[in-house]
């Protein structure tokens, strides 16, 4: 349990710098969308690029666990895409929230609490989730939102548009790229490799201390969202890990080690991916950064009780 807390804790403490350094004024009011952008262009493209480019794709064939996480994410997206669209909400911002409700921050705390747990041999399943997190699940929101955003009503101009918003979105161009890049068999390495890993590793951080500048501007019209967020979170704390247990166990049966992994990745707290989307597309960002927020500070419950379970043969 203290290791889980240990882990989950630098995530709070990156969110507080950010915040703390736009209440002492130490960063403008413009720091945190100049902030995001960075991320947005720079460093998570290069993450993703460097994520598909170095997979190894004999190692990445593993059916079931692609599905028990796949289904449970995918699942718990569809219901609240529809429940938020229902209830007369712009579809851009129901994708929005239905991403914020499904992304398991399986790239900034997936690895490290992965490697803890299970040890090294878990990291294959963790690069497995992460590309169905950051590039599957990513894109589906972003085919939504640009489709809601798009006036054009002849359907091969709306495509053509739509198409052409993807192929210029860094989000969704940099892992296809990468994925280009590794089917040609060329490797990343010396100057290059550096480049990537240092530029990538920029991402979580940044991101991370984005949302706090976020958070500690004043709003003077924030709308009040009751207890959707709790609501977002529950879902993405409860429900996801709870589809993916039926999946991996009494669906396709994994083997104990991977259906635990595929379990446990499902559980994590929501990523800061959605909070970038809704600043990207210049929607109302408040509710996806308090999910993130209550969906973190509830996993600081809800994965050791996990972990617990686990040990006794859930």
């Amino acid at each position: 349990m203290f290791s889980t807390v240990t882990t989950v804790l630098p995530i709070f403490a990156l969110i507080f710098a950010g915040y703390l350094s736009r209440k002492l004024n130490l960063l403008g009011p413009n720091a945190a969308t100049e902030l995001n952008r960075f991320v947005i262009y720079l460093a998570l493209p290069a993450l993703l690029f460097e994520i598909m480019a170095k997979a190894s794709w004999s190692q990445l064939a593993q059916p079931g666990l692609i599905a028990a996480f796949g289904l449970g994410a995918g699942i718990v997206f569809v219901l609240t895409l529809a429940v938020r669209a229902r209830g007369r909400r712009h579809l851009a911002d129901a994708a929005v929230d239905a991403i914020a409700a499904a992304y398991a921050n399986t790239g900034y705390i997936g690895f490290p609490l992965c490697l803890i747990v299970f040890g090294r041999s878990s990291l294959t399943s963790v690069t497995i989730a992460t590309i169905i997190t950051v590039c599957v699940l990513f894109a589906i929101a972003i085919v939504i939102i640009e489709i809601s955003l798009q006036t054009e009503q002849h359907r091969v101009r709306l495509l053509r548009k739509v198409g052409w918003a993807l192929l210029r979105n860094p989000l969704l161009a940099s892992p296809l790229l990468g994925a280009l890049y590794a089917a040609s068999g060329l490797h990343i390495t010396g100057s290059a490799d550096t480049f990537f890993q240092m530029l990538g590793g920029a991402a979580s951080p940044c991101a991370l201390v984005g949302l706090g500048l976020f958070l500690a501007q004043a709003r003077r019209a924030s709308p009040s969202h009751g207890r959707l967020p709790f609501w977002l979170a529950g879902a993405k704390l409860v429900l996801q890990p709870a589809l993916t247990w039926f999946f991996a166990y009494r669906v396709f049966a994994l083997p104990a080690a991977s259906a635990q992994v595929a379990v446990l990745l499902a559980a994590l707290p929501t990523g800061t991916g959605p909070f970038m989307l809704a600043e990207f597309y210049r929607r109302e960002a408040v509710l996806t950064s308090q999910t993130i927020l209550f969906s973190t500070l509830g996993s600081l419950l809800t994965l050791p009780l996990l972990l617990l379970l686990m040990k006794h043969g859930m």
